[in-house]
């Protein structure tokens, strides 16, 4: 079964837009995770718009099944993943002004650049994902790294699958199959929502687990926190 982790940052942006404590954020973590996710995913950026390095350092403990911790490793970054010491911290190369993950590693040339922050991680007993896109020679370098799981970068597969869901999950499938002989676990994230995720974990049966934050966080507007959770895990499940 792929687990579900649910990435808090939009949470975090709310709170933040009007200072104070509402929506409390430690609060919406451990409801979530009561409401049946595997698993809470937060990317503290360094303006720290959404998530702050506190809230990271105040969530470890309320979180006893899964907690991934995002990011560009950044000398900060890296020191707060190594203080709070999560389950699993996914490396992503955005620069400090993105407004969001756009684009994958190039593992070949950031190989050693990742092998030796992954080794310091491993040396902590973190597990290690690297975000990667579908090119194949970014996934076989992605092994290289001695990185445990890749993420894909589904961005395209989302933009996509409404014209053509069959030619949006060839790559996917593609570069799955060729991770997973690489001896790597899958992970996937960005854009995936009630619609299109279904789709993709049929196809890739073997996936480990899904991190998705906007497209959750936006329909429990309408459908509550506790029914979106489940909805999620349905899609999972089929």
């Amino acid at each position: 079964m792929t687990k579900l982790s649910v990435n808090i940052n939009k949470i975090a942006t709310l709170r933040n837009a009007r200072g104070g404590n509402l929506p409390d954020v430690l609060k919406a973590a451990g409801d979530i995770l009561n409401f049946g996710a595997d698993g809470i995913t937060v990317h503290p950026r360094p303006d720290e718009r959404h998530i702050r390095y506190d809230d990271v350092i105040n969530l470890k403990p309320l979180i006893k099944t899964e907690f991934n911790i995002e990011g560009y490793p950044t000398k900060r970054f890296l020191e707060l993943v190594l203080k709070v010491k999560p389950h699993q911290v996914t490396l992503v190369p955005d620069p400090p002004e993105a407004l969001t993950s756009n684009a994958g590693w190039d593992t070949v040339k950031y190989k050693t650049f990742l092998q030796e922050i992954i080794a310091q991680m491993k040396e902590e007993g973190i597990r290690t994902s690297i975000f990667v896109d579908t090119n194949p020679e970014n996934i076989i370098n992605a092994s290289d790294t001695n990185t445990d799981r890749v993420e894909l970068y589904t961005e395209p597969y989302a933009r996509m699958f409404s014209d053509d869901p069959q030619k949006a999950i060839e790559p996917y499938v593609e570069a799955a199959n060729l991770a997973r002989k690489q001896g790597l676990q899958i992970n996937a994230g960005h854009d995936l929502n009630l619609d299109n995720l279904e789709f993709f974990s049929k196809h890739i049966p073997f996936l480990a687990e899904v991190s998705i934050g906007h497209a959750l966080i936006c329909d429990a507007l309408y459908y509550g926190l506790e029914e979106t959770i489940a909805l999620y895990k349905d899609k999972l499940a089929k």
